[in-house]
């Protein structure tokens, strides 16, 4: 039995599909800010909203919001342009989760550090951002992990990776909120 340092296998994984996995993570947090900008938008005439006081602050949080989004979707279309996730070998495989859990991990610091304030809207933003990294401890290495057992056994795993792993992103995103 060949036994392998923990530095060998650190060099032999291969961190090629970091941008996608970036790039997705940026579609699933600004596809749940564009919703979340849709709901604010629903309650501009609702006089019982938790959120805001008057239609002109609902109004005024829609449009902060939806332009973020815009903002957060374009980052991935611009700058990394990337929706091809490979995932058939057990160090892309090992590569890929290692990469969810620690961009996940970066963001979840990141957004909770940084953004401090008072206002319940972009204490709603933060929950999305915590509900996106969480979904990417928890549900995204188990997708990643079913999704390479059965691609061997079933193409349309294999081509749809990427679209498939998005969707369980979203989904399990709401979970979490």
């Amino acid at each position: 039995m060949k036994y392998v340092k923990s530095n060998e296998i650190a060099s032999q994984l291969q961190f090629g599909n970091v941008k996608s996995i970036l790039s997705m993570y940026l579609y699933t947090t600004g596809s749940l800010f564009l919703g979340f900008s849709v709901y604010l938008l629903i309650t501009v005439n609702d006089n019982n909203s938790s959120f805001t006081t008057w239609s002109g602050e609902s109004l005024f949080w829609f449009l902060i919001v939806f332009f973020l989004s815009l903002f957060v979707l374009f980052l991935p279309v611009e700058f990394f342009n990337s929706t091809n996730l490979k995932n058939s070998t057990f160090k892309e495989l090992l590569s890929n989760i290692i990469s969810v859990i620690s961009l996940s991990l970066i963001f979840l610091i990141v957004s909770q550090v940084l953004i401090n304030t008072d206002s319940l809207i972009v204490n709603e933003l933060k929950k999305i951002v915590r509900s996106v990294s969480f979904s990417g401890f928890i549900s995204i290495p188990l997708c990643l992990f079913i999704l390479q057992s059965f691609s061997s056994k079933i193409y349309f795993f294999n081509k749809h990776t990427y679209s498939l792993l998005f969707f369980v992103w979203i989904a399990s995103s709401q979970l979490f909120l």
